[in-house]
């Protein structure tokens, strides 16, 4: 259960890992550090909570058979989790919604961002879309392989799409003189919209089969 939302305070514009935890764990919750700098967070809406728990069920189903499959295999699957975005170094890091990674090899390990195969974000009617391309960007430049985007929709409440983007490192042929303004970037994979598709249905970063009848509530 997410911690509840208190006044924004007035804060520096950068802050290390280490004066983030200094503050109150219901404000540093709230914060996001992009290189130091300080990116409020939204906490979505109580459907959001809900979607992302079932979502987290789901995927933690399709990993467990995944392993059972393969003994060489070992997943985890998390949520609103910590991902640091630099092979060293805390002030570097976003949260994002759900994500699979490598198991670790001990407890209580910090994540980064070399051992996450899945990143996504479920995504609110009040989310913008430069706060979504910006997030997006993030991962794809710390070089996470898969990226979701959950978008859910208002009246009737529910899932209104799903789309799962896969890392481009070599840019596509281009015209002479343009050169792409990022390294990597995320191209549409998949797309599954309940009505036109029994459920997600994909096989990488491994088999992943969850029907619309699991993410209901």
């Amino acid at each position: 259960m997410p911690p509840p939302r208190v006044e924004r305070p007035e804060l520096p514009a950068y802050l290390t890992w280490e004066e983030l935890e200094r503050l109150p764990e219901e404000l540093a919750s709230q914060i996001e550090l992009w290189n130091g700098r300080v990116v409020w967070v939204r906490r979505g809406p109580f459907e959001h909570q809900q979607y992302t728990g079932l979502l987290w069920t789901a995927l933690r189903r399709s990993a467990g058979r995944d392993m059972a499959q393969h003994s060489d295999r070992c997943w985890q699957v998390g949520m609103e989790t910590n991902v640091f975005l630099q092979p060293d170094g805390k002030s570097d890091f976003v949260t994002p919604d759900f994500l699979i990674f490598r198991c670790l090899e001990g407890d209580y390990q910090d994540i980064r961002a070399s051992d996450v195969l899945l990143a996504g974000e479920v995504l609110s009617p009040s989310n913008t879309q430069t706060d979504i391309e910006a997030k997006k960007a993030r991962y794809a430049g710390s070089g996470i392989p898969w990226y979701w985007e959950v978008r859910l929709a208002r009246d009737p409440r529910g899932i209104a799409s799903i789309r799962a983007y896969v890392l481009e490192t070599a840019p596509g042929q281009l015209p002479e003189g343009v050169r792409p303004l990022r390294r990597t970037n995320y191209i549409v994979a998949g797309e599954w919209i309940p009505g036109d598709t029994d459920g997600i249905d994909i096989d990488h970063p491994f088999p992943i089969h969850i029907p619309w009848s699991d993410l209901d509530y």
